[in-house]
């Protein structure tokens, strides 16, 4: 797996699909606000997956099952996640639940991708 963090339009899907079309991967994108959870599994692209946790979490659905079935039935997915953690905590207790599952959503996905890169204004960064 490939893990890309990054603030919001910072340029982490057209990076994604220039690394995806470098390997010569089909790129084929699954958007987490509105695709289904099922679609990330097979796409090579998996974008907003933020917004998957969001949904995610208005649902009695498990995050870590979902996270443990895309390593699993995925684990080529180059993954795409806006970085929430800076800034003003929200006051919306829903909002505060949101960006510290994600949080721990991408502590445990970088931990199991082998590449982990980190976006801002165009500019790809290696950290792992």
């Amino acid at each position: 797996m490939i893990l890309i963090i990054g603030g919001a339009w910072q340029g982490k899907l057209d990076f994604a699909r220039e690394l995806a079309e470098k390997r010569g991967i089909m790129v084929n994108v699954s958007e987490g606000k509105t695709d289904s959870l099922k679609s990330a599994e097979s796409s090579s692209i998996i974008h907003d997956f933020h917004e998957y946790i969001k949904r995610i979490l208005k649902t009695d659905d498990s995050v870590e099952d979902f996270i443990s079935t895309i390593e699993r039935n995925n684990p080529d997915a180059i993954i795409i996640s806006n970085e929430l953690g800076c800034g003003i905590v929200p006051m919306d207790p829903e909002d505060r639940a949101w960006r510290e599952e994600t949080g721990r959503a991408s502590v445990r996905i970088a931990k199991s991708s082998d590449e982990v890169y980190r976006l801002v204004c165009g500019i790809a960064t290696r950290i792992k």
